[in-house]
């Protein structure tokens, strides 16, 4: 290399590259703590968003409420993950799957968490800002849901039924208010579906940590529904198919969104499968299948209005 390329790029300083390598790595940390790393969470919020965006839009969402949506989810995802690791906090240590959590593991101090947790609700507020005065309200009703699940879920036996009511569908009523201006009967219908079908993946997620759950007393589905947990789980699914139905009927979907809800049946089906003997890692398995089932009914949903036209 010639003198006047050193002239032109000098060398770094001895301390340049490791303040770089240490923002890196603080960054890496929370990226973990939001679960940039897991998309799979973001993905089944993503869904229900997705149906009732293309319903509400009759196959043709506004771009900008879209956007808005999406930014929304994964932003109010990794908030949710967020304050959820920072209430679990002294409870993570003693869980082998969250053990090495940033937070559970002292490499990202409880400030920091609660300052990054208020940046992401600052741009969700700022996104939900663009949306129409209902839209707003029912905003605000969702991050009250969100902030307050890992807190409720302490003493509520049924915990997994909260999420659902918090993460898992309260986007489907914000996204018809965001269209539409209203909230329709069809659409509490669809947001019941959702609750229930987070019931659902959730009590298999729970399945995984129902070992260490007992243990050190935290309540979950699985703890609560024992031996008849596959039973309860089977029964939910039935009844997240019935929910969808009706929703349909009142909608007016048509035979793409029936071959949808048959494709999520049987997987469902095969998820039954998966669990039938109640290892941790097959319940793992099952409770990530649930992504192709969010997948499968949007997929018949979209596919009804493009051949409605």
């Amino acid at each position: 290399m010639s003198a006047t390329s050193d002239a032109v790029h000098p060398a770094r300083g001895p301390s340049e590259a490791p303040f770089v390598h240490r923002v890196a790595r603080r960054l890496e940390e929370y990226a973990r703590l939001a679960r940039f790393d897991r998309p799979i969470g973001t993905w089944l919020l993503m869904w229900p968003t997705l149906w009732a965006l293309w319903i509400a839009g009759r196959g043709r969402p506004d771009p900008q409420v879209l956007v808005v949506f999406v930014l929304g989810v994964i932003v109010m995802r990794a908030a949710g993950c967020i304050i959820n690791d920072f209430a679990d906090r002294n409870i993570d240590p003693h869980v082998k799957r969250t053990r090495d959590r940033p937070l559970a593991a002292r490499r990202v101090s409880p400030a920091e968490a609660l300052a990054l947790f208020g940046a992401l609700m600052l741009v969700a507020l700022v996104l939900v800002s663009r949306l129409n005065r209902l839209t707003i309200e029912l905003a605000v009703v969702g991050a009250a849901l969100t902030a307050s699940y890992p807190f409720v879920k302490r003493f509520f036996p049924l915990p997994q039924l909260y999420l659902g009511l918090s993460f898992g569908g309260w986007s489907i009523p914000m996204a018809f208010a965001a269209e539409l201006g209203t909230v329709p009967k069809a659409a509490w219908v669809m947001y019941i579906a959702a609750v229930l079908w987070a019931v659902v993946y959730d009590t298999l997620y729970a399945m995984v940590d129902r070992d260490d759950d007992r243990k050190i007393g935290i309540q979950s589905s699985a703890l609560l529904f024992a031996d008849l947990d596959r039973v309860w789980v089977g029964v939910l699914q039935g009844l997240v198919l019935i929910a969808l139905v009706l929703a349909g009927r009142e909608l007016k979907l048509g035979g793409w969104y029936a071959a949808g809800l048959c494709a999520a049946a049987v997987l469902f089906a095969y998820q039954q499968w998966l669990a039938r003997r109640r290892e941790p890692a097959a319940c793992l398995r099952a409770f990530l299948n649930n992504n192709y089932v969010g997948m499968a009914i949007f997929i018949g949903v979209a596919l009804h209005y493009v051949y409605a036209r």
